[in-house]
């Protein structure tokens, strides 16, 4: 079966560290590229495509704001971020992919796997979470479950953010300081330290069983998060068969006369404090508060 994006693979992983991408360079490319996913999103939605995108790659390697980016002008109806927690007794007892087809999308959906079944071949396998007989089986499973997602129609896509050792210590040190994002922090995750070359082997076993021609993993170089962002939206982009649908055309009614209703006095009401006052250096008088209802 040819390859999904009719694509051939990069003759070498990009080498060497660049300087980060200007920030205004970034952040222009970024709304034009984010007007062309809310073009694709419309795409999908009107002709009932159903698109699957995985995200995976170690710890702190960008995914989640790669994710971010990724849907933050699209329709939460249409693009659904799924990022399972631990599965419970039940589901360990059922087949390993029955929790995860559960969340495949239905037509006209999008859904982002904030990490997905690879769990087993990485954090599962490298952990000792499940046996030599489970991991071997979901290595036999693995691409036959992508290929029938495939022959189903679902447009399946899988970037593998990749982070050097150095990066990933930076950014871990860099949210230990950060009591803002120093929830992003596990023990799970601090442990990726210490069995970095175990999980090194593993992705690689990974890889060797399901980057297939079918189903394929693509490689984000993800040291620089401005230009993985950049790159990972413009592969999935130039990959999806999408073109601008025609929107319905809408006019703004107006709003017809007044049928004698009246507001209920603004004292019943419970108003949110003007916290915003408080930061101009002096209080002001409420006045008649807000004119919306």
């Amino acid at each position: 079966m040819p390859r999904q994006d009719g694509g051939k693979r990069s003759p070498k992983r990009p080498g060497g560290r660049r300087a980060k991408l200007p920030r205004p360079v970034y952040e222009k490319e970024l709304l034009r590229l984010q007007e062309q996913l809310v073009m694709m999103q419309e795409w999908v939605r009107s002709t009932g495509a159903r698109l699957v995108v995985v995200f995976e790659g170690r710890d702190a390697a960008g995914k989640g704001g790669a994710i971010k980016r990724v849907t933050e002008y699209l329709n939460p109806r249409v693009a659904r971020i799924v990022a399972l927690p631990a599965p419970t007794e039940r589901q360990r007892t059922q087949w390993y992919f029955q929790r995860y087809a559960e969340q495949l999308p239905a037509a006209g959906e999008i859904v982002l796997l904030d990490r997905s079944w690879y769990n087993r071949a990485g954090v599962e396998r490298v952990m000792g979470f499940c046996t030599d007989e489970e991991y071997a089986r979901f290595l036999r499973q693995c691409p036959v479950f992508e290929r029938l997602l495939i022959e189903d129609g679902i447009l399946l896509r899988k970037y593998w953010f990749s982070v050097s050792d150095e990066e990933q210590e930076r950014r871990f040190r860099s949210r230990l300081e950060d009591p803002m994002r120093r929830w992003k922090l596990s023990p799970m995750d601090l442990e990726s330290r210490v069995r970095w070359e175990a999980y090194s082997r593993a992705k690689d076993e990974m890889f060797a069983h399901t980057d297939t021609p079918e189903s394929p993993w693509y490689v984000v170089d993800a040291d620089d998060k401005r230009r993985a962002r950049i790159n990972m939206i413009a592969h999935l982009l130039s990959g999806v068969p999408y073109h601008e649908v025609e929107p319905p055309e809408l006019s703004l009614p107006p709003r017809p006369p007044s049928t004698g209703y009246r507001r209920p006095p603004m004292e019943t009401q419970t108003w949110v404090p003007d916290h915003a006052a408080t930061l101009e250096g002096a209080g002001r008088e409420r006045g008649g508060g807000p004119g919306g209802a």
